[in-house]
């Protein structure tokens, strides 16, 4: 046996970094095996290597995590188009990315798509979509109809994308419905399209249809544990139409044991359908998902703490859970901590503390966040008040309206003076931009819908 033979025989074998086992162990759930080797591999400079380490840090969502992954990528992106569509969308993504790194962004994306790389159309048309004011000689729609008149596959995935973005989804259900059944079998963000569809037109029977073949695509490992999860959670969405839980119940206990994250889609799910299950299944289902170290079980628990549902309330406890979710980048947890210090739960009211959180739930797309800010500085417990900022939170409130947002917004209004109304309204403009330049304005969902779609060699990406 030649020498050339024979280290390719001893691959895997003595506890040498093997990429083939990495990527084998990343498969099957066991992170920790695939991030040994990708480490050991990425340290001897083999990009791939550092790609897959990369995703795995990006997977995590933790901020910490995330500025290594960057790293990562871009110290592979110097000979691997791979590395560079990557990093493109790790920067499309980043909440406070600079020009500099949107416009570095464009262009990594670019270059990977000339070196033949999928899944850099759609974050394209997420840069020229969430940052118009950066691209102001691009029309995105005008750039889309060029990706598509190209019979490239991903341009219709952005057009649907646009449609999200542009609040314009429902009026466009026949065109999405055309896209993804073409698109179904080569990009599985379609099932959750389509899903999302039949949900808003009320058609069980193609639901049901699309149901049997996402589970055949599972069954044949087309289709990732992932997304199974996400078609999940639409049947379960009561603003998408009628819910199915007792199907999405069945979808997410098929995937859960391969994929950490479904037990706390479960538990969510039990949540929100109690009729579903005790308080023991959903506090099993948590725990199962706090072992599978998934920030949104933390979430989830630090909630019920809160609220003192399936569990005696201890806003103690809450905050601890909270906290840890907040770290780990779970932008929800701020608005209930936020909460707990606007309310007192804690002995008493940390109105600095309500703040912080409140505004920073409410800049990563927290509905419910700006309503309390506005109440916070309406009612003044703790902090002394003021109706010029409360205005302002209400005004943004009406975003998404009810009855007591919209009540209070037309009292404030009433309250304020001449002066205190002008400025009131260069605050709301300057915050506005703020949230403009963050990527949260109203196509900030719309973003967080398509950009988990699946590279074509079947790895979850951002």
């Amino acid at each position: 046996m030649g020498a050339l033979a024979l280290a390719i025989s001893l691959a895997g074998c003595a506890g040498l970094p093997d990429q083939r086992l990495a990527n084998e162990a990343l498969k099957r759930g066991d992170t920790a095996l695939a991030e040994r080797n990708y480490q050991q591999l990425a340290d001897l400079g083999y990009s791939e290597a550092q790609v897959g380490l990369a995703d795995i840090q990006v997977e995590t969502g933790d901020p910490a995590k995330l500025r290594q992954a960057e790293a990562t990528y871009r110290a592979a992106a110097r000979t691997s188009p791979r590395a560079q569509a990557r990093l493109g969308r790790l920067l499309v993504a980043k909440p406070d990315s600079s020009e500099a790194e949107r416009h570095e962004a464009q262009g990594l994306l670019k270059q990977a798509f000339a070196a033949g790389e999928s899944n850099t159309l759609i974050p394209l048309a997420m840069l020229y979509l969430q940052y118009p004011q950066s691209f102001p000689d691009l029309d995105a729609q005008q750039q889309i109809d060029q990706w598509r008149a190209a019979g490239y596959p991903e341009a219709g995935l952005a057009q649907v994308l646009l449609y999200r973005t542009q609040n314009t989804y429902d009026q466009h259900l026949d065109e999405v419905e055309r896209i993804c059944k073409a698109a179904l079998a080569s990009t599985d963000i379609c099932y959750v399209e389509l899903a999302s569809v039949y949900q808003k037109r009320a058609q069980p029977e193609q639901q049901a249809a699309l149901i049997d073949q996402l589970k055949a695509a599972y069954a044949r490992g087309a289709v990732p544990a992932s997304r199974v999860d996400s078609v999940a959670r639409v049947l379960a969405d009561p603003s998408l139409g009628q819910t199915d839980e007792k199907t999405a119940q069945a979808l997410l206990e098929q995937v859960a044991p391969s994929n950490p994250a479904s037990w706390v889609s479960l538990a969510q799910l039990l949540y929100s359908f109690p009729e579903l299950g005790d308080s023991d299944q959903l506090l099993a289902y948590i725990d199962k998902g706090r072992e599978g170290a998934q920030p949104r079980a933390e979430l989830l628990l630090g909630r019920l703490y809160y609220e003192g549902k399936a569990v005696p309330a201890d806003a103690k406890k809450a905050e601890t859970h909270l906290q840890s979710a907040a770290d780990a980048g779970e932008i929800s947890a701020h608005y209930y901590l936020g909460q707990l210090y606007r309310r007192g739960y804690l002995g008493q009211v940390e109105p600095q503390k309500a703040v912080d959180h409140l505004l920073r739930a409410a800049r990563g797309g927290q509905l419910s966040a700006d309503y309390a800010l506005a109440q916070l500085f309406s009612e003044g417990r703790g902090i002394r008040q003021d109706l010029v900022n409360a205005w302002v939170f209400a005004q943004l409130a009406q975003a998404n309206p009810s009855e007591q947002s919209t009540a209070m917004a037309g009292e404030l209004d009433q309250q304020l003076s001449a002066p205190q109304k002008a400025q009131a309204q260069r605050l709301l403009q300057q915050e506005r931009q703020a949230r403009g330049a963050m990527g949260q304005g109203p196509g900030a969902q719309a973003m967080q819908a398509l950009q988990d779609t699946t590279e074509q060699d079947g790895e979850e990406s951002l």
